[in-house]
């Protein structure tokens, strides 16, 4: 059985689809439907090229006016979600696709249909064109949302005004100014579902790699609003805490103290073949005459194909050492072939980072 993504859009997903759409398009026809989603080249046909594919086809059968097209969407998706057989997929971001393509100049058919259809399909790329196209009015649109009774919905408030969404259509202006977004995380800084509070999360960290300052400053100014939004928080500064900054250590309270040191670190391997595992061993020292805590990461410094270095940061772990303790630390990096890196073989290094400083170095060779 296939384990490919794209192949979710299978014919008994589409045989389930249809079942739903001929309750609200009277003239529907199944086979017809069937026959123009499986064209010959679908099999070459990627994840995001089945699912545009998709809502170009149901176009053809969904009434030419996207104000009679909207609430059809609307009621596909409300079938969907109450019928329990029907198995919910990620298949369904061809809805998304089909608003965002059909409805940009409808602006008001849309935005009630991203309403009910993020619940089953979210519409966080979706709106991103909306955005772009209808500005301050999107952007109250989106406040509005943050909101709303539906998690989904209040969701989609943050995911989809997010500065760098990943694989989203980019907003400009969005990433050099990011003051619309923030009064939506206002609202959404003590939110009761975990779902929105990580994208408001997500949100922050996209913010801090342009605007650190503003972030550091919404900490701040959010500290002690209660256990979620300090994880909110926590996690949002996730890339100024991986690049040492001073301002954010200190406001954790991950101090550079003296008496917190590295020692007897240790390369196990000194030469990693591809698809093996980097270890190393080192030993965390608490000299201090209190508990301290200590936030451990460590750099892998990886070679380029340009012979110039790509630094990336990994967190061990973040917790409480006793006063005049010694902990030893073993550590292993997988160097197992994935689709988002290159490897090339040659000289690496590795570096141990104790709250922020890097405290101890070293080499190693990586080969086939």
């Amino acid at each position: 059985m296939s384990t490919l993504l794209k192949d979710l859009y299978s014919p008994a997903f589409y045989q389930s689809f249809s079942n739903i759409a001929g309750q609200f398009l009277p003239n529907f026809d199944r086979k017809k439907f069937t026959k123009a989603i499986f064209t010959k080249d679908w099999e070459q046909k990627e994840l995001k090229d089945r699912m545009k594919h998709s809502s170009v086809v149901l176009h053809e059968f969904m009434p030419s006016a996207f104000a009679k097209a909207a609430p059809v969407v609307k009621n596909m998706a409300k079938a969907i979600l109450q019928d329990k057989s029907i198995e919910r997929s990620f298949a369904y971001m061809f809805l998304p696709d089909y608003i965002e393509k059909y409805g940009i100049n409808h602006f008001d058919a849309s935005v009630k249909a991203m309403e009910v259809v993020t619940e089953l399909a979210s519409c966080e790329y979706a709106v991103r064109p909306f955005l772009i196209k209808y500005g301050d009015k999107m952007f109250a649109q989106m406040l509005a949302w943050s909101t709303h009774k539906n998690h989904h919905v209040r969701r989609l408030a943050s995911e989809g005004a997010r500065p760098r969404l990943p694989w989203g259509m980019a907003v400009p202006g969005l990433k050099a100014n990011p003051q619309p977004v923030l009064p939506i995380l206002e609202n959404l800084k003590t939110d009761s579902s975990e779902y929105v509070r990580r994208s408001v999360a997500n949100n922050l960290n996209d913010i801090a790699k342009d605007h650190p300052k503003l972030v550091i400053a919404l900490a701040k100014s959010w500290k002690g609003l209660g256990e979620n939004t300090d994880a909110i928080v926590k996690h949002g500064c996730r890339t100024l805490l991986k690049q040492g900054n001073a301002e954010v250590l200190k406001h954790f309270k991950l101090a550079d103290d003296p008496a917190l040191t590295i020692s007897h670190f240790e390369l196990l391997t000194p030469k990693v073949k591809i698809g093996g595992h980097l270890e190393l061993s080192f030993t965390v020292n608490n000299a201090s005459r209190k508990p301290q805590t200590i936030r451990l990461e460590y750099a892998i410094y990886f070679l380029m194909k340009n012979g110039q270095f790509s630094k990336k940061v990994f967190k061990i772990s973040e917790k409480e050492y006793a006063a005049g303790s010694s902990t030893a630390v073993l550590k292993k990096h997988s160097f197992r072939v994935i689709t988002t890196r290159q490897y090339y073989t040659g000289l690496h290094k590795v570096g141990v980072i104790l709250n922020g400083k890097e405290k101890a170095t070293g080499e190693f060779m990586l080969d086939r």
